[in-house]
């Protein structure tokens, strides 16, 4: 398919890299395929000056996160939300967009409520991306008007019964989905450790890792070599630990070539967020992962299962991610070479190198049968074993407010 001036796909999509990095990777694959592209996304997000977005048209709606917060700032929120879909709407209005693609969180509700809202006859094609293995509290509520919900999971819980959803993977980073397949480095010297945590979890390995690597024998000390990612405020006192023990260690908030790091690594300590289980999986590397404890489905700990289930990986929870746990648990693996190695080609098993076309072949499916016969139904892919969530009834108030 080529060429514009054809109709735009909005991408709606921000807040943090695990929803704007599949995001990128669908609109690069549809970029190359001459699709014309525009971005809509949250303040936290704000204006991309880099990638695939960032010559291309941008919308930065209004909007907050609702759930986690007390009253007052929930209702701020869903009044943000509101105000965020009206400035959509009057916005898809003006554009006529074939479809509008969202990747969950609350910065993609104005875009698809807005698209909701659109009159029927103008109304485009509405695909949403699930990220984790359990239905997001954003998706669990826009999931009644999608023409299809694409997962990242064989099995997706929380999913409404009936719906038209399709297993296509995780789009993942282009230098991610470049290092797949990479073969296992031999554990014969130095021993690569890779730690990293996000935004909202670095600081809980910054405070257990160095403190069990030290209490390593010195032999095993002696071998390892760590790239840990840590907060700013968290990068002196965490150096200063390795340096006291005499560990190599790299250490900073945020590192660029993730993927030569990954592919570079032994084992991987992290949490257990969709992309980080689709990159895991992607390059084939085992990983004990450390579910985040205030996620509000809990997806984490359903998406670590999926590996620990496969072969691929550990899961210890935050509860449990005490320095003699983990050190009980490295110090087994560290002792046994051919486990890790097997656990890194049962991660490989998983991955999925062609989630992006996929996805964006299910978007174009959508398309095609919308033109040829506005009333067509691509048949469903998995169906849900259990029924839609309850949600926050101040979403439903805000959802209300505006449809």
């Amino acid at each position: 398919m080529t060429g514009s001036p054809r109709a735009p796909i909005v991408i709606a999509a921000g807040g943090t890299g695990g929803h704007f990095f599949p995001a990128e990777a669908l609109a690069a694959e549809l970029a190359a395929r001459g699709h014309r592209l525009v971005l809509m996304t949250d303040g936290r997000a704000g204006r991309r000056t880099t990638g695939v977005f960032a010559d291309g048209e941008q919308y930065v709606l209004s909007g907050a996160g609702i759930a986690g917060h007390g009253i007052r700032r929930q209702l701020g929120a869903a009044a943000a939300l509101g105000r965020g879909t009206l400035e959509a709407r009057r916005v898809l209005r003006q554009l006529s967009p074939a479809a509008v693609v969202g990747f969950g969180g609350y910065p993609s509700v104005p875009p698809l409520l807005g698209a909701r809202l659109t009159p029927r006859r103008q109304r485009p094609v509405i695909v949403l991306h699930e990220g984790n293995a359990v239905l997001g509290q954003a998706n669990a509520q826009l999931a009644r008007f999608a023409d299809a919900i694409a997962t990242s999971f064989p099995q997706v819980s929380r999913l409404p019964l009936g719906a038209n959803a399709v297993l296509t993977g995780m789009p993942v980073r282009a230098e991610i989905a470049a290092a797949a397949g990479s073969p296992y480095p031999p554990v014969d010297g130095t021993f690569r450790l890779l730690v990293w945590g996000g935004s909202l979890g670095a600081r809980v390995f910054s405070d257990i890792v160095p403190q069990t690597l030290a209490a390593l024998p010195d032999t095993v000390r002696a071998r390892l070599a760590v790239t840990q990612q840590a907060r700013a405020e968290d990068v002196d006192r965490v150096r200063a630990a390795y340096t006291a023990a005499g560990i190599a260690a790299e250490i900073a908030p945020f590192f660029d070539g993730v993927a030569q790091r990954l592919a570079g690594s032994h084992l991987v300590i992290g949490r257990a967020g969709g992309s980080s289980v689709a990159e895991l999986a992607m390059v084939g590397r085992p990983s004990i992962m450390v579910p985040l404890p205030i996620a509000a489905s809990d997806e984490q700990t359903a998406n670590a299962a999926s590996l620990v289930d496969a072969g691929g990986g550990w899961m210890l929870r935050q509860s449990e991610f005490t320095p003699a746990a983990l050190g009980a648990l490295l110090a087994e693996l560290l002792s046994q070479p051919g486990r890790l190695a097997l656990a890194a080609l049962a991660a490989s098993r998983l991955g999925r190198p062609n989630a992006a076309a996929a996805l964006a072949d299910l978007l174009e499916a959508r398309l095609d049968a919308l033109r040829r016969a506005p009333e067509a139904v691509i048949p469903a892919g998995l169906h849900a074993s259990t029924p839609t969530p309850a949600v926050h009834s101040q979403d439903m108030q805000m959802m209300d407010a505006v449809s």
